[in-house]
């Protein structure tokens, strides 16, 4: 690319997004220093040298629009639950590596907004994603290796949200190559609403930086600029809308609280009680409780019953005779009928679910029976039901939720919670099911 297509694509003010180009352009002198200014360089209106080299810096496709935050019009999404799909995959990077820097690239947004994404398999979506080679039927061809690595369309009908990937670049979920969450991080951002920013701290700055997935925290001005589109990420300080839980939420550290589902997805274990929601990491720091809708919106208020196949990186989640499915915090599918877990049509719901990893195996505890299923056939295993007393003998009581932790398997049962030897024979302790909270 010349310098002067460099100015052309980048600096001619447009509708949205990615769009057509002015019919009358300014002089060369001109787009040289509306980029420099906007890219914090000396103005000076010549292509000195450190002009040439942040013009050879790989970047996104997105022209430097003047009002650097936000679109002209502020186009945004209408609805604050947004659908997405990932059309085209790249064959640099597993499927599973694909969704989880998407994935994570979404959270970076939704961690800071009242939006919540919802991944589809078929059909339309609002942001359509893909990985895409030269032209590809949007009049923005790639350009190949480094120079354009992605480009995005602010919200709007048909190519609106739409996000493509230079399929010609090495996709990476490190740093050998371009990183696949702080390309998507930033695309996904246009494909919310927001233009490029000056700020060269700014996720939405238009050259690449990488950022490391884990741990990141989104800069202040991508905040302000989201924030301004969608507004801030409702917290349990305001007041809920009548749909969601109106009762205070419930005290953790009571003498009788109980959990209604437990499950480990990804590196936290997750406590599930009416409404509500605990999250806790492997360092037990600030544990406080979120609505299951914020991350969970199909589900509403509660959750029976949940576990997580992490080979698969897949959790379900039970609620009445249905259950969904979900990646991390993001439900991608549901509801379907437990019937496909070959429990029978007599089963209406479910209590507690727990994976073990040795045997493969999944228990569904229902009322004073024991189901398993295998999930490596998906097949019910003969022999079931059996009662829950002949296979824990040491449980009295319904079980309110289970799951597996470093080898062992733990049963609440009421306010208390049963560690179990590793052959699932002996109960070894029993706590307060509270104390995983700190209390």
């Amino acid at each position: 690319m010349t310098e002067f297509d460099y100015l052309s694509k980048y600096y001619e003010p447009e509708e949205v997004g990615v769009g057509m180009l002015r019919a009358s352009s300014p002089s060369l002198a001109e787009q040289l220093r509306k980029m420099q200014a906007f890219l914090g360089l000396r103005v000076t209106g010549k292509l000195d040298y450190s002009t040439m080299e942040m013009m050879r810096a790989p970047r996104c496709g997105v022209p430097d629009v003047e009002n650097y935050r936000l679109f002209p019009g502020t186009p945004k999404w209408k609805s604050n639950i947004i659908t997405y799909r990932i059309a085209k995959y790249t064959s640099t990077l597993p499927r599973a590596e694909v969704d989880h820097a998407i994935d994570m690239g979404l959270k970076a947004w939704s961690s800071v907004t009242p939006l919540h994404f919802q991944k589809i398999q078929r059909g339309e979506a609002d942001i359509m994603i893909s990985f895409e080679v030269g032209a590809h039927g949007d009049a923005y061809p790639f350009d190949g290796p480094r120079g354009t690595l992605a480009h995005a369309f602010a919200p709007a009908e048909g190519l609106g949200g739409d996000t493509h990937f230079d399929d010609e670049e090495k996709w990476t979920m490190g740093t050998n190559g371009f990183n696949l969450f702080t390309v998507a991080a930033h695309e996904l951002g246009h494909a919310l609403g927001l233009a490029h920013s000056s700020d060269p701290s700014a996720l939405m700055f238009p050259t690449y930086k990488y950022q490391d997935a884990r741990g990141f925290t989104l800069p202040s001005d991508d905040v302000k600029g989201i924030q301004a589109l969608y507004g801030k990420l409702l917290t349990l300080l305001t007041p809920p809308s009548p749909s969601w839980p109106v009762n205070r939420s419930p005290n953790m550290c009571e003498n009788d609280m109980t959990f209604d589902a437990v499950t480990v997805v990804g590196n936290e274990l997750l406590f599930f009680k009416e409404g509500y929601m605990w999250r806790r990491q492997s360092q037990l720091t600030d544990v406080r409780p979120s609505y299951i809708r914020s991350s969970f919106p199909q589900l509403f208020t509660n959750v029976d019953a949940a576990y997580e196949v992490p080979e698969k990186g897949t959790a379900y989640l039970f609620k009445g005779s249905n259950y969904w499915t979900s990646r991390g915090l993001q439900t991608i599918g549901g509801p379907r009928s437990i019937t496909d877990f070959g429990l029978p049509s007599r089963v209406r719901h479910v209590d507690a679910a727990v994976y073990l990893k040795d045997t493969k195996q999944t228990l569904f505890f229902v009322g004073n029976d024991l189901y398993s299923f295998n999930q490596a056939n998906s097949q019910l295993e003969e022999g079931y039901p059996k009662k829950i007393e002949e296979e824990f003998s040491g449980i009295r009581g319904k079980v309110d939720a289970a799951v597996e932790v470093n080898g062992f398997l733990y049963l609440f049962s009421g306010p208390n919670a049963y560690k179990l030897d590793s052959e699932r024979e002996d109960v070894i302790r029993i706590v307060k099911a509270n104390s995983w909270l700190g209390c």
